[in-house]
């Protein structure tokens, strides 16, 4: 009797999980391809005086310059959701990295603007290369309106580019509306109370 109620119980446990797998599998093939990717992931930047027009958080180009190498951009991560111009709109800071062709993979910091019109991209400010971006945070020094503070680790100076990043830094970063170029705010400056 044990052997049968334990068969019995081996096949509604099959029957349940077949049921739940096949319905999971209808449903996701009912579903439509939908674009889940957000728009400041589809707009412009500028790298490097270059117009780079992401697609999904990725872009390549190829012949870069008159080489023979091809050039992708992507989407890193480590998104700031915060109102850069204050006009009640939420903007985004985040990182992209872009690969040459070398072993360098180069990190730079953009901004997508929240306007009426759509986002609008901003200049990439260069943090380095083969560095190892940690957070991106508003800066809490009570002066600073508007002021992003990107923290990462860097190599020693002298030290090769094959070290690993070692060195905590962060750069205090605003954002120019009107030319959309990023202008580098000095921390603690003696003089910024006057």
């Amino acid at each position: 009797m044990k052997k049968i109620l334990a068969a019995l119980l081996v096949i509604i446990l099959i029957l349940a999980v077949g049921f739940f797998w096949l319905n999971n599998y209808i449903y996701q093939e009912k579903q439509a391809d939908v674009d889940t990717s957000p728009a400041w992931k589809n707009i412009s930047y500028v790298i490097d005086g270059d117009s780079i027009t992401l697609g999904d958080g990725y872009a390549e180009e190829e012949n870069i310059h008159g080489s023979d190498s091809t050039k992708s951009t992507r989407y890193f991560g480590n998104e700031l959701f915060t109102d850069l111009n204050s006009d009640g709109r939420e903007d985004v800071v985040f990182l992209l990295t872009q690969e040459n062709g070398g072993s360098g993979v180069f990190f730079y910091v953009v901004a997508a603007l929240n306007t009426t019109d759509g986002y609008r991209g901003s200049d990439g400010y260069l943090l380095g290369d083969r560095v190892a971006p940690q957070t991106t945070e508003v800066s809490q020094n009570p002066r600073h309106k508007n002021v992003v503070v990107v923290n990462y680790a860097d190599r020693n100076v002298g030290d090769p580019m094959t070290a690993q990043p070692s060195v905590s830094k962060s750069v205090y970063l605003k954002l120019d509306i009107e030319y959309m170029q990023w202008g580098i705010v000095v921390a603690d400056f003696e003089g910024e109370s006057i």
